[in-house]
């Protein structure tokens, strides 16, 4: 194989979660790899003790400044083009998932004619307003190489015209990290309260709908309480300007945190008896630990869950929401969360993705060819037309 820099560039905690286990599979198997904190998110309660906790050092660290997303965005791009156009032979950029970073570095390697690999490829929520669904078909677009976590999302790459040989059914590199974490499920009997979780931005900048997430904390308290609610900074700071942040601090069961630190989170979500979240990763350790999960969402992009009868989705409305929390508490729901195998993986993703990207076929993969019909002939997917 040619010598191979893999940039791995994450942004945000969940990126910095998932990418570790890339990361030192890729160095146990000898290549190199640099880091790169691209500064999306860059509080240190979200990031540099997530970095630490996945046993990382960034290489480089990008500060974006404090202006606005779009000035932010545009920062984001021009380092991404600075450190790319430098990046030298042989350069791989590594992306993960769907957050900002994904479809800005991608076209900053492309227009340096760099490779991208894609990590969680192939998710999709099927939600056109989704932000988050269009970073993930650029990326699908942009990639070389395509690591999709089930073979759902391998079907969905495969329906939008991904070449079979570049996708990998590898699992979610969530589960490495929470492998490697030491957490164990607790048992049944052993559990008790309810986990929330809301930083999406079309739930908690909005007004009416973070009113509905307070009525459902609330009202969860007494159902299914204590509620832990460790709060997003995005989050803590809408409460306060919406004037909600004094009545959820009074509920009677609601416990408000500050962001947990990884390992501290896990133990709480492995001893709930019940999550509720707007989170994609949540949902992937909720099925991890065996703990069934209401999304406040219409739709995800993890649909194994909502397949299997262990995830429901609820949207913002307090009514469906304590609909479905009932049920899930039920004895049968409990024992059918806890006995499903978790659909996302098992633990040996990065393993897996280390040893497509160190092998004798990556020189393949990661070269580009530009392909020559002149001969008259027309490409399978036109000839199908």
């Amino acid at each position: 194989m040619t010598d191979r820099t893999f940039h791995v560039f994450a942004g945000t905690r969940p990126e910095v979660v998932k990418m570790g286990p890339v990361v030192h599979a890729l160095r146990d198997a000898g290549a190199d790899v640099v880091v790169v904190a691209t500064g999306q998110q860059s509080d240190p309660a979200l990031i540099d003790a997530t970095f630490a906790a996945a046993g990382l050092r960034p290489d480089v660290t990008w500060d974006l400044g404090d202006g606005s997303y779009d000035e932010r965005a545009g920062m984001l791009y021009t380092r991404a083009l600075e450190h790319l156009g430098g990046a030298g032979e042989g350069a791989v950029a590594m992306v993960q998932g769907d957050t900002t970073t994904v479809p800005i570095v991608a076209h900053a390697a492309r227009r340096n004619g760099i490779p991208v690999v894609h990590v969680e490829a192939g998710l999709r929520s099927l939600n056109p307003e989704s932000l988050e669904e269009t970073n993930r078909k650029f990326a699908a677009a942009a990639s070389s190489v395509h690591f999709a976590p089930t073979t759902m999302a391998a079907g969905f790459l495969a329906a939008e015209g991904v070449p079979d040989e570049r996708i990998f059914v590898v699992g979610n590199t969530a589960c490495d990290a929470l492998l490697h974490s030491g957490v164990a499920p607790t048992p049944l009997a052993e559990r008790s309260g309810t986990v929330v979780t809301a930083h999406r931005a079309t739930n908690v900048d909005d007004p009416e709908r973070l009113a509905a997430i307070v009525e459902i904390i609330t009202e969860l308290a007494a159902l299914a309480g204590p509620v832990t609610f460790p709060l997003h900074p995005r989050t803590e700071g809408n409460l306060k300007k919406f004037d909600l942040y004094e009545k959820l601090a009074g509920a009677e069961g609601v416990v408000l945190r500050p962001p947990l630190p990884y390992d501290e989170m896990l133990q709480a979500l492995s001893r709930a008896r019940l999550i509720v979240t707007d989170s994609g990763g949540l949902q992937e350790e909720a099925a991890w630990f065996g703990v069934p999960v209401i999304v406040m969402r219409y739709s995800t992009p993890r649909w194994e869950g909502v397949a299997n009868g262990t995830t429901a989705l609820a949207g913002v409305s307090p009514e469906k929401v304590l609909t479905a929390a009932r049920r899930m508490l039920t004895e049968e729901a409990q024992e059918l969360a806890a006995g499903t195998p978790c659909p996302y993986g098992q633990g040996t993703t990065g393993e897996q993705i280390a040893a497509v990207l160190t092998s004798d076929e990556a020189d393949a993969l990661l070269t580009f060819v530009e392909p020559d019909y002149t001969d008259g002939s027309l490409p399978s997917v036109v000839a199908k037309l």
